[in-house]
């Protein structure tokens, strides 16, 4: 049905346009205000209309596939409505609609429509699509689970409850999610004559006729079960989606944060699930969220996905595709996966420390600058934490091959380390190959010269060097920093803030240095930022990360 549909901005300010190849599900990732409930809302008007809206500010068209001769009979058959009363209805038009709404056609031009939709997409969209169109949001999913009207169940279904009751196979699938979901099991309750009810019952009905009956068997059976509303805001939205989604049968289905109200192993299971039923029923399903629990559930399903990932920032926005195999790279390396980094996707930027210590430390000095020096500090910012300065490059190269800005933050002896150790981290930071051999070479000479004073690199870092040693390192630092990789020149971590007398090694020293910075803002010893030391460090670093044209951003 949704064959495509095109952006209008790319990867970086300059590149051309994203065009993207509809998958079965589409979620849209990135930071707080980039755009991902606007894009839902700008393709739910788009689906509703066949229309290009002049105010839309990330979508710019939309493709379709049309359907076989078959299939559009079965379209207009379920479509097609009785008139009303004394409505006249012109030869050779329909009176079509769904939920509520109607609209008149001309067969013909309908028909066509369906078949050739890219030629008369305001024809097959407000004929058809909008009518197969449903927007889901926080409030919407959870009303999904409110008591329908049983109807008349001899005509073809009119609700999705009235689809589920008649339909044993659909009951059943939503009966099996729900119980692997929350232990209890989905049933539908006609005891109140004249509605269908939700509740969840402590074991599965013994048959169909104990869930479908209205005698003694039956009645007792729902009076024990719990009704749908007296559980949380999450099992309702959860179940409600899935009801949804396997009895209501929408073609294009937009949910912006299917996540809310659910725990991350829930979001997880949604996602999985709701790929699934994308892939098996033809559904193109665009999702907005904030969740890496629902992400991983999403490509675990094996479902084919496209994770695209907006950003907003100085009036710059851009739109990348996410290849799957990469954010597959984040889930399945033990690595990655402990320290969170897939929740990179949903920050503007990630500052990557040598440990857990330095990422501790780090994250406190940008809050305080953030809060006393914004102009310094980095906002919408995740640090995390490698093992050491070895494995700095194996979170930073898979984030940056995301087009996420990853800065990494290793210590002066960096330039111990040579062949594949150095060779990684510059690989990591995308740093040209054809530089690789100069910048391996003054390494090498600024190690020796290191060491050639006899004294402790990491404890003094570059004041043990000649005038013109030091400024041949701060050289080699610079063309780094300008790849985002940063090296604390005074040594390590624990030659920060040295005035403040915290003494000894990580994590005694951090555990003294956070005493000594003081935890109350308002009292006279809390360390705010000054002009220079670690505050200094920071803003050079919020410099690369916020800079649009940045080196070491793979295109």
């Amino acid at each position: 049905m949704i064959s495509k549909f095109s952006l209008k901005f790319g990867r970086a300010p300059g590149l051309a346009a994203e065009q993207i190849e509809a998958a079965p599900v589409t979620v849209f990732v990135g930071p707080n205000n980039s755009g991902k409930s606007k894009v839902l809302s700008e393709m739910g008007q788009y689906c509703q209309t066949g229309q290009k809206n002049t105010s839309s500010v990330i979508l710019d068209d939309v493709a379709f596939v049309g359907f076989g001769l078959e299939e559009i009979g079965q379209i207009i058959e379920r479509l097609t409505l009785s008139p009303e009363p004394g409505q006249i209805i012109p030869t050779g038009n329909l009176l079509v609609g769904a939920r509520g709404q109607r609209v008149h056609l001309n067969h013909q031009q309908f028909k066509e429509s369906l078949q050739y939709p890219n030629s008369t997409p305001t024809i097959f969209c407000q004929g058809f699509l909008k009518f197969d169109t449903l927007f889901l949001d926080g409030k919407g999913r959870i009303e999904l689970v409110n008591p329908q009207s049983a109807g008349d169940l001899l005509q073809p279904p009119q609700s999705s409850f009235q689809a589920l009751f008649c339909d044993e196979a659909k009951r059943h699938e939503v009966r099996r999610i729900v119980a692997e979901a929350f232990g209890s099991y989905f049933v539908l309750d006609p005891t109140f004559l004249g509605q269908l009810r939700i509740r969840l019952s402590e074991r599965p009905p013994s048959s169909d006729l104990e869930e479908q009956g209205i005698h003694d068997a039956a009645r007792k059976f729902h009076a024990a079960a719990l009704p749908i509303e007296a559980t949380s805001d999450g099992v309702k939205a959860f179940t409600g989606i899935i009801t949804e989604l396997i009895a209501g049968d929408p073609k294009a289905v937009l949910i912006d944060e299917p996540e809310a109200f659910l725990h991350p192993s829930l979001a997880s299971k949604l996602g999985y699930e709701i790929s699934r039923l994308a892939l098996s029923s033809g559904k193109r399903i665009f999702v907005a969220t904030h969740s890496s629990s629902f992400v991983m559930g999403c490509i675990q399903s094996g479902t084919p996905v496209n994770i695209i990932r907006l950003t907003f920032r100085g009036g710059i926005a851009t739109a990348r595709v996410l290849p799957s195999p990469e954010i597959l790279e984040l889930m399945r390396n033990p690595l990655l996966r402990s320290t969170g980094v897939l929740n990179g996707l949903f920050y503007e930027s990630v500052v990557i420390t040598e440990s857990d210590a330095d990422r501790a430390f780090y994250q406190e000095v940008n809050e305080r600058l953030l809060r006393f020096k914004p102009e310094w500090g980095i906002p919408n910012c995740l640090f995390v934490n490698a093992q050491n300065k070895q494995t700095v490059h194996t979170i930073m190269r898979p984030l940056r091959k995301l087009g996420i800005p990853a800065a990494g933050v290793v210590d002066v002896d960096v330039l111990k380390d040579g062949g594949t150790n150095w060779s990684n981290l510059l690989k990591g930071a995308s740093v040209p190959v054809i530089s690789h051999q100069a910048l391996g070479s003054l390494r090498a000479a600024l190690k020796k010269a290191l060491e050639d004073t006899g004294r402790d690199m990491k404890r003094e870092g570059l004041a043990i060097l000649t005038d013109s040693e030091r400024q041949a390192a701060r050289d080699l630092f610079g063309q780094l920093s300008d790849y985002g990789v940063f090296v604390v020149q005074g040594g390590e971590v624990e030659s920060w803030l040295k005035f403040v007398g915290a003494t000894g090694h990580t994590p005694n020293w951090l555990i003294e240095m956070f005493e000594r910075m003081g935890e109350d803002p308002e009292s006279s010893h809390y360390l705010k930022p000054s002009d220079g030391d670690v505050w200094k460090f920071l803003s050079e670093i919020r410099t690369w990360l916020v800079d649009p044209k940045r080196k070491g951003i793979p295109e």
